[in-house]
């Protein structure tokens, strides 16, 4: 039998190096992140310009990428700097290639 595997992702988005951060949760990072850079959605992402997709880790299961999120969330500012900096030092847009 064949088991239908989901994905799940925590992201941070920035506005620039060390600038705002966001973390979020998504099950589809793509279209997730296409909202947020066309400015679909209201709020703080679209308030602060946070469009650079600079960290995201994947996750099984829904309720680990939720715990995972709040977890984060609850960090200090620089234990989320350091998170991203240890996989993303330059601060790229790992979503840059997505869309053409």
């Amino acid at each position: 039998m064949h088991k239908n595997v989901h994905q799940y992702y925590v992201y941070i988005l920035a506005n620039t190096r060390n600038g705002t951060l966001y973390i979020g949760v998504t099950n589809n990072l793509e279209r997730r992140i296409l909202e947020h850079k066309t400015g679909n959605i209201e709020g703080f992402t679209k308030k602060y310009g946070l469009k650079l997709l600079v960290y995201f880790e994947t996750h099984q299961n829904i309720s680990d990428a939720i715990k995972r999120e709040k977890q984060i969330k609850k960090w200090k500012r620089q234990w989320k700097i350091d998170l991203v900096e240890k996989e993303n030092p330059y601060w790229n847009d790992l979503s840059h290639d997505w869309y053409s």
